[in-house]
């Protein structure tokens, strides 16, 4: 964590009014720190400050011990922390193991060709272009942080600019350790419930397959619109409600799966992988004249492990991937504790309820739902 962060900072619980003291610091970067309020503390940890409380904040007890910092009163745990504290298993234990993903010269023709899609350009080049016209940026789950990498460095000729990251699961200390030589970005560790910025901060915010990952994806996505400037953008994606046979094979899958320990998760995809590669190595591609309602099906012409992959199991593939990383993107979909999909006419309801009327849908993939919005001026 860099000091000149210090200003954009809002500390949770006690808004503007805090303490910050620097116990050990590399180069520019402090390390180890703690935030101090009238009734709280929030520690800087390996060169990232954590605003988790209630059940998600990590047993810091050590870190109260050697800077002597009061104990605190246990606070009620909601619900929704509950939940959340689960699903941060999973990726915690995902972005401890895949530190490198995105940021290998491989993965990235298919990553950033994805992004193209779903943000609407048609080339890595229209991307940047779209970045440069942001200065304050905030990236929500950004796994490995490869994204946010990518962000920071394309703005990195605006003298002006900044980059958030912001994780509630290990996966910001994976992102601090990939884009701390950047000058311009910076990662916290906090609930996207309970951000630690003011409303109305960012001229661009990303959530990218993030919040169909919280209790509620409705509320989680209300929470981070609040942070977006008036005229600022909003890009996020969330699981598409899927045909019948897909929707029974994922909740039948799941419920065998979620109560695994990530460890044996893995393993247990392992199959699905296999099935991937060996349907894609096929090459293979059917051509239907009649649409399967039904199943949500449509005519044409189908690469047979798309076929697969899209209407009856996840069993991704992909030759720019390793097996380990492809088993990684099945894990993905099924060890989460929650996976909410929904329908276009659903999100649409939403955007309607925050009075967004510039937005669109962009077709990157039947997976999913892509929305590009920008947010009315006052």
């Amino acid at each position: 964590m860099r000091n000149e962060v210090l200003p954009d900072l809002i500390i949770p619980i006690n808004l503007d009014k805090f303490d910050f003291r620097c116990f050990q610091k590399e180069l520019e970067q402090v390390i180890e720190g703690v935030f101090i309020t009238d009734e709280y503390w929030y520690p800087v940890i390996k060169g990232v400050p954590c605003f988790l409380k209630g059940m998600l904040r990590p047993n810091f007890t050590w870190f109260q011990e050697k800077y002597n910092l009061a104990k605190l009163a246990e606070s009620s745990i909601s619900e929704f922390e509950s939940e959340q504290l689960l699903t941060n298993t999973t990726f915690s234990d995902k972005w401890n193991k895949f530190r490198n993903y995105g940021l290998e010269q491989t993965h990235q023709e298919f990553l950033y060709g994805w992004y193209c899609k779903k943000f609407g350009v048609s080339t890595t080049e229209d991307l940047v272009r779209f970045y440069r016209q942001f200065q304050t940026v905030l990236e929500i789950g950004p796994g490995s942080g490869f994204n946010t990498k990518f962000i920071a460095e394309t703005l990195a000729d605006n003298n002006e600019a900044k980059v958030f990251a912001l994780d509630v699961s290990d996966a910001a200390f994976t992102t601090f350790e990939n884009t701390k030589h950047l000058t311009n970005c910076h990662v916290v560790q906090a609930d996207l419930m309970s951000m630690p910025f003011a409303d109305c901060s960012f001229d661009f915010i990303i959530a990218d397959g993030v919040l169909h990952h919280t209790p509620d994806t409705k509320k989680a996505l209300f929470a981070v619109y609040k942070k977006l400037k008036p005229n600022g953008q909003m890009f996020f994606y969330v699981y598409k409600q899927m045909g019948a046979a897909r929707q029974f094979c994922d909740r039948y899958i799941r419920e065998h799966f979620t109560h695994l320990e990530p460890d044996e998760c893995y393993k247990a995809c392992e199959g699905l992988t296999e099935l991937g590669r060996e349907l894609s190595h096929l090459n293979a591609k059917i051509t239907l004249e009649k649409d399967i309602p039904v199943l949500g099906i449509p005519a044409g012409t189908h690469d047979v492990q798309r076929l697969f992959y899209y209407n009856f199991v996840k069993c991704f593939w992909n030759d720019a991937f390793d097996f380990e990383t492809n088993n990684m993107v099945n894990f993905d979909w099924y060890h989460p504790h929650n996976a909410w999909q929904h329908t276009e006419t659903e999100v649409a309801g939403w955007l309607q309820e925050l009075g967004v009327n510039d937005y669109k849908f962009n077709d990157a993939n039947p997976n999913g739902i892509s929305v590009l919005l920008t947010k009315p001026s006052l």
